[in-house]
């Protein structure tokens, strides 16, 4: 049971902070990133019941090291928890939100709604997602909306901000404050194309990226080439996926089952020869982000620890983030990004 004084420990870190010129939001995620800090989301795993004790639990472990917790919406094209319930939830308990929004399950009418609904309960980041087909869930007879994809869902949200109007024109009397974010796959092929279209999303109107989980560093390593001949680092701020694996037989599954999970040989067989598989997956983790956070353009991390929340306080602890975590001056390899202006965008 989570205790009601924990709860209010937790609302000065995701309350609403003053507006600063440049910033879209109001918020702790884009405050940390345009201030040149590492900084660190993390998913929260949804759960399949009305009780918002539950949301608090996984919350109050993930919130310790976390810049901002990731409301996921239908992931996997299964029913969970709504992204709009976790966000009220997490707002208002004061934690900083990135509610995700998917394609998938609405029309841009109803979406239009929910980012204004975010926006008023103080969510200050959204995460534009196209979103797995329903085939992928266990679901699959369900009707699929998809009346958008990611891509102009960024493009709306953006028009919503900055020009305080719906796509049907009318407008808007008191615009949503919210920083853009977008999802990236450096590890499907066609692997040179990769960086090309994160580059659509961010010329869409995206101001940070949350990549596909991380566990082929020489893959992530090349995208990352790509990502900085085109100069997109200086575009947008990005994060790469990570989390621990459970075992060989979980690594496997997740291949298997999970759309756009890339996992080598190699990393399976590591698993395999470990006493403790659950412990080694840790980590794995652990190198994985210390080997990431020194790559040029990589501005945080987010971390994916499907029901292993309690691990996720302890691999960014052991990985010596916070530590090294201190306000420096920014250079050309860290991005300082305006507010979306028309005439920066190629359409």
């Amino acid at each position: 049971m989570v205790e009601r004084r924990d709860l209010d420990l937790l609302h000065d870190p995701g309350a609403p902070l003053p507006s600063l010129p440049g910033h879209s939001s109001r918020g702790r995620l884009e405050r940390v990133l345009r201030d040149g800090k590492f900084a660190v989301t993390a998913e929260l795993n949804p759960p399949d019941s009305a009780d918002p004790e539950e949301v608090y639990e996984r919350a109050l472990v993930l919130s310790e090291v976390c810049d901002a917790i990731n409301a996921t919406d239908a992931s996997g094209a299964n029913t969970h928890m709504s992204s709009v319930g976790i966000s009220s939830l997490l707002t208002r308990a004061g934690y900083a939100v990135v509610m995700q929004i998917s394609c998938r399950d609405r029309n841009r009418i109803a979406i239009q709604g929910d980012v204004l609904g975010a926006a008023a309960m103080g969510v200050a980041n959204i995460l534009c997602l196209t979103g797995d087909g329903v085939q992928a869930g266990d679901q699959p007879a369900a009707k699929p909306v998809f009346d958008l994809d990611s891509i102009s869902l960024l493009e709306t949200i953006r028009t919503m901000r900055d020009e305080s109007r719906f796509l049907s024109g009318r407008k808007i009397t008191r615009p949503p404050q919210v920083f853009l974010g977008a999802a990236a796959n450096p590890f499907a092929p066609p692997y040179e194309y990769r960086a090309l279209h994160m580059g659509k999303k961010i010329s869409a109107g995206a101001q940070f990226i949350q990549t596909q989980y991380c566990f082929d560093l020489p893959l992530f390593e090349r995208f990352m080439d790509r990502v900085r001949a085109l100069g997109l680092h200086e575009k947008c701020f990005i994060l790469a996926g990570v989390g621990p694996l459970a075992s060989a037989r979980a690594a496997r599954w997740m291949r298997s089952n999970v759309p756009g999970i890339h996992i080598p040989d190699a990393v399976i067989g590591r698993l395999e020869g470990a006493n403790n598989q659950k412990a080694e997956g840790k980590r794995l983790c652990i190198e994985l982000i210390q080997q990431i956070r020194e790559i040029k353009g990589v501005a945080g991390v987010h971390v994916m620890a499907y029901r292993q929340e309690e691990l996720v306080s302890e691999i960014i602890t052991q990985s010596g983030i916070m530590e090294a975590r201190q306000a420096r001056e920014r250079t050309s390899a860290a991005p300082r990004l305006s507010r979306y202006r028309p005439s920066e965008t190629n359409r």
